[in-house]
């Protein structure tokens, strides 16, 4: 039984995850300890979180493709595989412990951090491309895999290779992770609500949350673009990591 004041704290929080989750990704590793200390089984967690997440980057996706800053057709090969892949994602996650994985998303998140310190890519203009957007796909739909199993920190992982690799300016990186994202989320939340995971209530209390989040931080994206996305992304990977750390080597 969830108390009210669990319901108001967990929806204030989902305004925080969403925020940061619209401009900078890694929402889910705000929102996810948040539910695991409220007593929720992990699954269940994963299962409302994809849920709240959704409506949050929803709402961001759409005020940036407002500014014409997403380009779906062009991607509809890269969403398909991300679809996909984050449907095998929750299918597996109920079957196999994702302790396993804290030390590989830690270096990641690590990685990312690093990337975005040292290179001089991450602005807002647009660069040379080194993948195409067919070629960029597979990656892509590994990244999906990845969300529908865990998911915490994907969005960063998404901006970062779209810089890199597909020569995307910050601000526009950031508006396609979001379709990204939210692409993986509605088939997440398929698929956990086919098997029953779901906790309805909680899910939509949170969703009212990270909509104003969502909402609020995407604008924020579009107004000051890499002046704010970098730093963002920059300490949101650092302390992502250092927590995933500590709660590898304390046993937690």
């Amino acid at each position: 039984m969830i108390e009210p004041l669990t319901y108001a704290a967990l929806t204030a929080t989902a305004v925080v995850a969403g925020f940061v989750d619209s401009i900078a990704g890694g929402g889910g590793l705000i929102m996810m300890p948040a539910l695991l200390t409220a007593g929720l089984p992990p699954v269940n967690a994963l299962a409302t979180n994809k849920l709240q997440s959704s409506f949050g980057t929803s709402i961001a996706t759409a005020n940036y493709a407002r500014k014409g800053l997403v380009d779906a057709r062009g991607y509809a090969p890269t969403l398909a595989l991300i679809f996909a892949g984050a449907a095998l994602g929750v299918w597996l996650v109920q079957r196999v412990d994702p302790g396993a994985l804290k030390l590989v998303i830690s270096a990641l998140l690590m990685a990312v951090a690093l990337y975005v310190l040292l290179s001089p890519r991450m602005s807002d203009e647009d660069a040379h491309e080194r993948l195409s957007k067919r070629s960029y796909a597979p990656i892509g739909g590994l990244f999906g895999l990845y969300d529908g199993f865990f998911g915490p920190g994907v969005g960063s992982f998404y901006t970062t290779t779209l810089v890199g690799l597909r020569g995307m300016g910050l601000t526009r990186a950031t508006a396609t992770t979001k379709l990204f994202n939210l692409t993986s989320n509605i088939a997440s939340v398929l698929l956990f609500a086919l098997a029953g995971k779901m906790l309805w209530l909680l899910g939509l209390c949170m969703a009212a949350g990270a909509m104003t989040g969502g909402y609020i931080g995407s604008h924020t994206a579009m107004r000051f673009g890499a002046k704010v996305i970098r730093p963002l992304l920059v300490t949101l990977s650092l302390a992502l990591t250092a927590k995933l750390v500590w709660s590898t080597l304390s046993g937690q």
